[in-house]
Parts: structure tokens; C-alpha cells; sequence
């Protein structure tokens, strides 16, 4: 069953990680796909590449932190695009470091990215699909946006933002038919922990060390199966987690090798 072909999807920071599998994965399905990220260039090889096998590839560039830029851009975008899925994927965590020792830059970076940026790509695309009364909203939020883990704080608080903004997104399109879902992940391995840390590399690997982490396709392979159910099914919280992972703190890792 394919739900999904011909439509039309823009999935943000769509050049790596989840973003790029899920991108890649809808491509596959016979969407028409729109890259967004901040790098221009980026989404230009990006775009080639999936372009060898798919032919419905458009770019868009913009931070979306900058509220006005991303307003203006999504607003020339919808004067020649219907948006049908709009795949909120955007977002980053910045250093893991207790409250009263954490960078207040990190902070903002996240709540600017997380949080402001998702807000402001859906407040620019809503008014489309409800006047078209269709659409799926898919927003990436976390386990951590559930549960509180050591030195998550303010990464924890927008990721709980997320999932209670889908929450009130579902109470004020009732009556459409705009289904909006939040996909909450356990541990992923993407460039996510290369980015928390900075760049550093060991840090990054010791998160994911002895045990099999989700990859960014597994997470891809559920979003596409919440897009696909039929329209009158709305998958609103999906949490997934590695078989070795139960919660934040109850993660089985295999040291025999250590």
C-alpha cells in the first residue's frame, strides 16, 4: 500500500541524519520531495545525488532560527508548492553539562533551533493545509522530552515542548483533517553526539559503545509507516527505542570486550 505517491513533503535538516533517510525514504515512495537545510551547498549535492534515481528533488535554504528569513522563504515557497507533509526534523542538542555550569549560548542555541524554528515553519505552513483541510505534521521530538536525564535540562525542556506542541496542535485542527504525530527516538546514532560535544569524536563514540543504537532509517522506516495508514488513523506519540534501551537510565551494554 502506497498512501504517499505524488504527494508533496518538506522535511527540515534534511542533510543529514534522520532528516536525509527520511527525505531519501519518501523519494522512494513517489513523493516530491523539498531538502531543506542551512548549507546551500550541502543540499546541492545532496539534491544530485538523490537525483540519479529520483526525479521530484527542490531545495530550500534558510536557518530557521531567523524568524524572518524563514517566514519569507516558506511564503515564496507556498505560492508554488501544496504542502501534504511537513516533516519537522530540524534541531540539535549543544553541550551536556549540569544547570549552574552550562553555557546559556548552548541554551539559546537549542531553544532557538528546537523549539522557535519548528514553531515558525509550522505557523508558516498550517495556514495552506488548513485551508486545503489535509496534512501531516510529523515533529522529532525525544525520549528526553518524557524523561529527565542528568545534565539534559534545557535539551530535555524543548524536547518536552515539542511533544506538548503536537499535543495542542491535535486540540486546535480538531474538526480538519490534519493529523499531526511526534516521533519520540531513545538512542540514535547520527552526527547528534558530534554535535553535542563539539566535535569530539571519543565522546561522541562512548555514547553508543556496547550496544546495537537505532540508525536514522529505522526512524525514517516508522515515519513513513505514520504517514502511510490511512487518513482516518492519526498516530499522534511514537516511542522507539533500541531493544537494549528501556529508558534514559536502563541501557544494556555488553562490556565482555572491554
Amino acid at each position: 500500500m502506497n498512501n504517499l505517491k505524488g504527494k508533496t513533503a518538506l522535511v527540515t535538516g534534511a542533510t543529514s541524519g534522520i532528516g536525509e533517510a527520511v527525505a531519501k525514504m519518501l523519494a522512494q515512495m513517489g513523493v516530491n520531495v523539498i531538502l531543506h537545510g542551512r548549507d546551500e551547498e550541502k543540499l546541492k549535492s545532496l539534491q544530485a545525488k538523490f537525483q540519479r534515481d529520483y526525479n521530484t528533488i527542490d531545495t530550500i535554504a534558510f536557518d530557521i532560527k531567523d524568524k524572518q528569513i524563514t517566514l519569507s522563504k516558506i511564503e515564496n515557497l507556498l505560492k508554488t508548492k501544496e504542502i501534504d507533509i511537513l516533516v519537522n526534523s530540524a534541531g540539535l542538542a549543544v553541550g551536556l553539562d549540569k544547570f549552574d555550569e552550562a553555557n546559556i549560548e548552548d541554551w539559546e542555541e537549542m531553544i532557538d533551533a528546537n523549539v522557535k524554528g519548528l514553531l515558525y515553519v509550522t505557523k508558516a505552513i498550517l495556514p495552506q493545509m488548513r485551508k486545503r483541510d489535509k496534512g501531516h505534521i510529523i515533529n522529532i521530538g525525544s525520549i528526553a522530552g518524557i524523561m529527565a536525564y542528568p545534565k539534559g535540562n534545557v535539551y530535555c525542556a524543548t524536547k518536552a515542548a515539542v511533544g506538548m506542541i503536537t499535543d495542542t496542535l491535535n486540540v486546535d485542527l480538531e474538526g480538519t483533517n490534519i493529523r499531526v504525530s511526534c516521533i519520540e527516538p531513545g538512542a540514535v546514532e547520527t552526527n547528534f553526539s558530534n554535535v553535542r560535544f563539539k566535535g569530539d569524536t571519543n565522546k561522541a563514540k562512548k555514547v553508543y559503545e556496547g550496544f546495537k543504537p537505532l540508525s536514522a532509517e529505522d526512524i525514517a522506516y516508522l515515519i513513513i509507516y505514520i504517514l502511510n495508514v490511512p487518513e482516518h488513523v492519526n498516530i499522534q506519540h511514537s516511542l522507539i527505542m533500541p531493544t537494549a534501551q528501556r529508558n534514559p537510565y536502563i541501557l544494556h551494554r555488553n562490556t565482555k570486550d572491554k
